[in-house]
């Protein structure tokens, strides 16, 4: 295999939210409420530590962050009793759950459109992940990344993609009708407790330790049954707006971490970062400071996503990848992996079949 740089996705470097700012619906938080309460679980524990009580998920005013949505995810991961809680958390979410970009989607002129449309504006809706769009013939190639959980290893990581996942189904299924269904599903981690739900849920191969995570079915470009012009072209003109919001909430860490990713190996201090944002260093980190994070914890996760794709996409050695992040031996690397992960390089190629 070719040693190079591999190219590594960043949704945040494309300007996402910020980790602490409250602008985004709270519907993904109310479907998980919801199925805890199914499981005979009090919703409102799922809310601890938010500061956000279930009658506010039931209101068209409330907004939430990353940040509450994390705390969320964490608490359901400790409260369930079923381990595929994520999947059918995520299968609650019907396109009308969604606004305005839900209608977007249901009167687009084509599904190829609605497609667009889709991978256009996701982050308006607050996204456990990045989505990508791409086609292979006959096929389309819908691609992961979780907005705020990189690691593979952790099951915060896990739940977001099980959850984009059966809502991408769910939704799709209320655009082209019940029959459809994902020809594959690929995912970057090893077989969960809740593999049997995969199977019982999406009814096609689903491979695990893959290079990254999504899905992929048959492509149907043609016109959609509920197309409405003057319909679409109003909520696309609303997306659009809070598109602008989202993006402007971006927050100087997503730069920090674009800066990062397109210098691997070369980080420079926080002093040269605040020169190349015309920030003063110490207006930087109050900045920082007030989005929930700090340049020391921003270079870490940027060095965990980069050594990570290094592991799995390279054959180079950990000396090697010591070198491109910038540590000064491959133990230092080790040490640094070891306590992001909880394995070590070697440990992982080899969990990881690679």
């Amino acid at each position: 295999m070719t040693r190079q740089e591999p190219q590594v996705s960043e949704p945040q470097s494309r300007t996402s939210a910020g980790f602490s700012q409250r602008i985004f619906p709270p519907h993904s938080i109310a479907a998980i409420a919801a199925e805890l309460g199914g499981q005979g679980i009090d919703p409102s524990m799922v809310l601890e530590g938010t500061r956000l009580g279930i009658a506010q998920l039931e209101s068209h005013t409330t907004r939430i962050s990353y940040r509450q949505l994390d705390t969320v995810i964490r608490n359901a991961l400790r409260l369930a009793k079923d381990p595929a809680i994520a999947l059918h958390s995520g299968a609650r979410m019907h396109v009308t759950a969604y606004g305005m970009y839900g209608y977007a989607l249901l009167s687009s002129a084509t599904h190829a459109e609605a497609r667009d449309f889709a991978a256009r504006y996701i982050r308006v809706v607050g996204p456990f992940c990045d989505f990508g769009l791409s086609y292979n013939g006959e096929r389309v190639v819908g691609t992961f990344q979780p907005m705020h959980w990189p690691n593979p290893t952790e099951s915060v990581h896990r739940f977001a993609v099980e959850f984009a996942l059966a809502a991408h189904l769910t939704t799709i299924r209320d655009r082209s009708g019940p029959s459809f269904g994902f020809s594959r599903v690929l995912l970057d981690y090893a077989p969960p407790p809740s593999t049997a739900a995969y199977q019982s849920l999406f009814q096609c191969p689903v491979l695990f330790n893959q290079l990254h995570c999504g899905y992929e079915y048959a492509r149907n470009d043609g016109p959609r049954a509920l197309a409405d012009p003057r319909t679409h072209a109003m909520a696309r003109e609303m997306c659009e707006e809070i598109l602008g919001e989202v993006n402007r909430a971006g927050g100087v860490a997503a730069d920090i971490r674009r800066l990062l990713i397109e210098q691997p190996g070369r980080y420079p201090s926080i002093e040269a970062i605040a020169e190349q944002l015309d920030i003063y260093p110490r207006a930087l980190r109050r900045r920082l400071e007030a989005e929930g994070t700090s340049y020391r914890d921003l270079l870490a996760e940027v060095r965990m996503r980069l050594a990570i794709e290094y592991l799995r996409k390279t054959r180079m050695t950990n000396e090697e990848i010591a070198s491109r992040l910038g540590y000064s031996d491959a133990a230092n690397f080790r040490h640094a992996f070891l306590r992001w992960t909880g394995r070590n390089p070697s440990e992982f190629r080899s969990d990881e079949g690679l």
